[in-house]
């Protein structure tokens, strides 16, 4: 991917923002389990930051995915992970089927103020017994008129405490699994929402997560993203911004793992000598950076595909793959360097050895997106590679 000079000011932008109004409030927000959502937002939004690929018709920049993708790995070089996740659920996981399939309507009255920062949105797709499996979800929409009565639960839903929408998978007919769904937007405020005890976490506990109720939820028809029995589909197609914004927002975080470790290590004293004199400590720190590197290969090749209208379902999987393997393998020898100073809760490492293992489940499992690759590569039991 070539930056140009309009990619490197939006870099400095994000990395001052990163600086000056994230980092030095995230010791204080992760103890509160909170972050003032709006207020930073709002901030964003004034940047033009919520909406860089969103259309110029309805507050967007219009700008294409490459610009979203340098947000998000900026983004992603915060000293806490539950702050970006937020942030990216409402850039790239609860708009992106809104603004690509939305009606004109909808955008008007959900996507607009979500690129203004006057909305907060979340995607509501998992529940209790599904979540990455997700053709097997149970929520229903029973049409009623031209209304939707919709019935079931959420759960694991990041914003959800201050959430002013939901994008909702909901079965909306008896049909096949793939083709019984469909995605509508249903407001927090509609009689019928309750939100759950907001869920205490391993990590990302800056952000706020917590279980969605539906009873007899009655929201109109028009507030259907698309077609009826489309949603599995465009939840796929959304899940491509998402997996990759999963990749994206890892590599600063990674690095930031790296280049503390170094900091430590290298003034940390063992047997008379800096532990970074070890060779199996600073062999382990280049392997890790070469990972990270290849890690960040990846995903801008992806990207620059998605930004050229291909397939990137395989890339993005990969991608996503690795970014959960690798976000499970530095922080965790990472610490193993800092020793009883990376067991103690207030450290980078520590933060990060938590707040990164989400990765490996969240937008996908990995399992999952081996069975993705597998399936692409035509080599699950029965299965033949397309074309082939």
């Amino acid at each position: 991917m070539i930056f140009s000079d309009q990619h490197r000011e939006l870099q400095r932008t994000v990395q001052n923002f990163v600086q000056q109004e994230i980092n030095p409030n995230v010791a204080e927000w992760e103890k509160a389990g909170r972050f003032p959502i709006r207020e930073i937002f709002q901030q964003l939004a004034g940047l033009g930051l919520l909406g860089i690929s969103k259309s110029t018709d309805f507050g967007g920049l219009g700008l294409d995915f490459s610009y979203e993708t340098v947000f998000l790995e900026e983004l992603g070089g915060a000293h806490c992970g539950g702050v970006p996740l937020s942030i990216s659920v409402q850039t790239s996981m609860c708009t992106p089927a809104l603004a690509n399939f939305g009606s004109q309507d909808l955008k008007e009255q959900f996507l607009i103020p979500a690129v203004n920062g006057e909305m907060i949105g979340a995607i509501a797709v998992s529940e209790p017994g599904a979540g990455s499996d997700v053709a097997s979800i149970k929520t229903t929409a029973k049409s009623d008129g031209d209304d939707y009565v919709i019935n079931g639960s959420k759960m694991w839903i990041t914003n959800a405490p201050c959430a002013d929408f939901f994008c909702t998978l909901v079965n909306t007919s008896e049909g096949k699994a793939h083709s019984n769904k469909s995605l509508i937007i249903i407001p927090a405020k509609t009689p019928g929402v309750r939100i759950g005890e907001k869920l205490d976490k391993l990590g990302m506990r800056s952000s706020e997560t917590a279980p969605i109720f539906f009873d007899n939820v009655r929201v109109p028809k028009h507030f259907r993203i698309g077609d009826e029995g489309a949603g599995f589909l465009l939840q796929m197609l959304q899940f491509q911004e998402e997996r990759l914004a999963g990749a994206a927002l890892n590599l600063k975080g990674l690095e930031n793992c790296v280049s503390s470790t170094i900091d430590y290590v290298r003034e940390r004293q063992a047997f008379k000598a800096p532990l970074i004199d070890n060779q199996t400590i600073h062999f382990a720190l280049a392997e890790m950076q070469t990972e990270v590197e290849c890690l960040r290969s990846l995903t801008w090749r992806a990207v620059e595909a998605y930004v050229a209208g291909e397939d990137v379902t395989t890339l993005a999987s990969m991608a996503k793959l690795k970014a959960g393997r690798l976000s499970r393998s530095i922080p965790d020898q990472c610490l193993q360097f800092w020793g009883g100073m990376g067991y103690i809760e207030e450290t980078v490492i520590n933060r990060a050895y938590r707040d990164s293992r989400l990765t490996a489940i969240g937008g996908g499992a990995d399992e999952v997106m081996l069975g993705i690759i597998c399936k692409l590569m035509g080599i699950l039991p029965g299965k033949r590679k397309p074309n082939a």
